[in-house]
């Protein structure tokens, strides 16, 4: 006795219409894993929104205000022009902060990672430096340069350059020393090395040390701010915590997450589009 036959999508022949190859399933499972994972995303965000409005009608606004209130709060300071000097001083200070903090650490990586010797030397003090508490370091800058931009972009400096020095320096460790010999053995400049072979490798330590990093130049800012200031998001919320205005703390903490967020994804669109092109060579 033969038993049936039932076919199944190998059996498929080109009478039966085009075979789909196993690329586009594969990209179809992707697509299908993207949605799920956005429509997760908006489902818990949605899910926390709701739990925070029912949370500030039994505790009271006063406590943890509610996100109805907050919304009303931002539009208020945004149609009143008063949320605009305050922003733009803090984005001033910390994208100031992070590029500097940026260029250093990745300048210092880069120079001390190629010799043993002098990493060991210096790695040990900066990873001291590193533990230093710098929310205790705020009132010392403002000290040495007053309450204006100086001190919070110094405060933004120091919160981002042992990032970026630490992700650099592992990554400078990790490069082939093949790659690197077969460049010293074509006489090629630094600078040519330094373009062609240092920089390729570590770009994605790079740019993970700039998506960590946004975050700290942000609280660092707010802190500085908070410290001593006459402008700015961590003035603003230091101002509404003295005078009991819970709404305008948590208005002030929500700004400041969209523009973390923001950030954040530019740089890991950035940072796919990196990888991409190192993968398309």
């Amino acid at each position: 006795m033969v038993a049936n036959r039932v076919d199944g999508p190998a059996d498929r022949t080109e009478r039966d219409g085009p075979v789909d190859s196993q690329d586009d399933l594969d990209r179809r499972a992707d697509r299908r894993h993207r949605w799920v994972v956005r429509g997760g995303q908006w489902g818990v965000g949605v899910l926390i929104i709701v739990l925070w409005q029912l949370a500030g009608q039994v505790f009271g606004s006063f406590t943890v205000s509610s996100p109805w209130l907050i919304v009303q709060r931002i539009v208020e300071l945004v149609t009143g022009g008063t949320l605009w000097p305050d922003l733009g001083t803090t984005l001033a200070e910390t994208f100031a902060g992070l590029a500097i903090g940026m260029v250093i650490g990745v300048a210092l990586g880069v120079l001390i990672a190629p010799s043993k010797t002098v990493g060991r030397w210096f790695y040990p003090y900066i990873m001291a430096l590193y533990s230093l508490p710098r929310v205790a370091l705020a009132p010392l800058f403002i000290v040495w340069f007053g309450i204006g931009l100086e001190s919070k972009i110094f405060m933004v400096v120091t919160m981002v350059v042992f990032v970026a020095f630490y992700n650099t320096y592992q990554g400078m460790r990790g490069i082939e020393p093949d790659l690197l010999e077969m460049t010293r053995s074509f006489r090629a400049p630094w600078s040519a090395r330094l373009r062609w072979a240092i920089l390729p490798s570590i770009a994605p330590w790079i740019l993970t040390s700039l998506r960590l990093s946004i975050a700290l130049a942000l609280i660092g800012a707010v802190i500085a701010e908070l410290v001593g200031a006459s402008q700015g998001l961590g003035y603003y919320m230091g101002y509404a915590a003295n005078v009991l205005d819970t709404t305008g703390v948590f208005a002030g903490l929500v700004i400041i997450t969209v523009i973390a967020m923001l950030a954040e994804q530019l740089v890991a669109l950035v940072e796919r589009r990196v990888l991409r092109h190192r993968a398309t060579r």
